[in-house]
């Protein structure tokens, strides 16, 4: 049962994690900068290359955060004492995704400086190699690091819990459930969708996006509570 309530935390995690969204509007600026520029097989690969580079950074930040807990603690989980206070943080961003995560008016400009929001939206612009693109993948993950930080811990921490195996199957779970929004773009886009649609659906569903974000963060939390504060039986 103890499985279950870590594979359920990793999880929740991650979905979380898959709706922040400055790693879908960059790729999407980058869509829109590369489709003018190049032939469409270019684009495919520069896509493919931020794609990679967005996950590496998960990846990395996981893996980290993995070997970090088990050296800190002797491959114990986290004490009650740092889990509570990752709980308090992801109940502040629950209320960070409601009120100060999308700018105001129609755009679905993020919560970030606009100077980093500048430049990001220039490298988009001038990306021309899958060395640019990847690199544009792992700024965009780690522009967000502030909100996703207690979520990658969260879920190291729960993976940490797990036998070898199943640690190897959802530390890949957990990168591609946070990548699978911009799969979702890439696959919409070859289809026959244009990066125009897929931003106006950001447009139109922005206010369901913020609120299904801070939800999210809100169960996490509450889950933590019940089953490892609390230690209600599952």
């Amino acid at each position: 049962m103890s499985d279950i309530i870590s594979i359920g935390i990793i999880f929740l995690a991650a979905l979380t994690h898959a709706f922040l969204q400055l790693g879908l509007g960059s790729l999407l600026l980058l869509y829109h900068a590369s489709l003018g520029k190049h032939v469409q097989e270019k684009t495919k690969t520069l896509v493919s290359s931020f794609i990679s580079g967005f996950g590496m950074i998960v990846l990395l930040a996981v893996a980290a955060s993995c070997f970090i807990i088990y050296s800190v603690f002797d491959g114990h989980s986290l004490p009650v004492e740092l889990l509570s206070a990752l709980i308090g943080i992801i109940f502040a961003v629950a209320i960070i995704m409601w009120a100060f995560y999308y700018r105001r008016g129609k755009t679905t400009e993020l919560w970030i400086p606009k100077t980093i929001a500048r430049f990001i939206s220039s490298r988009a612009r001038v990306t021309n190699s899958n060395t640019e693109a990847f690199s544009l993948g792992l700024l965009a993950c780690f522009a967000e690091f502030p909100l996703s930080f207690a979520l990658v811990v969260i879920a190291a921490n729960s993976i940490l819990e797990l036998n070898i195996v199943e640690r190897n199957i959802a530390l890949v779970g957990y990168i591609l459930i946070t990548i699978l929004p911009l799969v979702i773009a890439r696959f919409c886009i070859r289809r026959g969708k244009t990066v125009v649609d897929i931003q106006r659906w950001r447009e139109k569903n922005k206010t369901f996006l913020r609120i299904i974000s801070g939800i999210l963060f809100l169960v996490l939390g509450t889950f933590l509570i019940a089953y490892r504060l609390i230690g209600i039986p599952l």
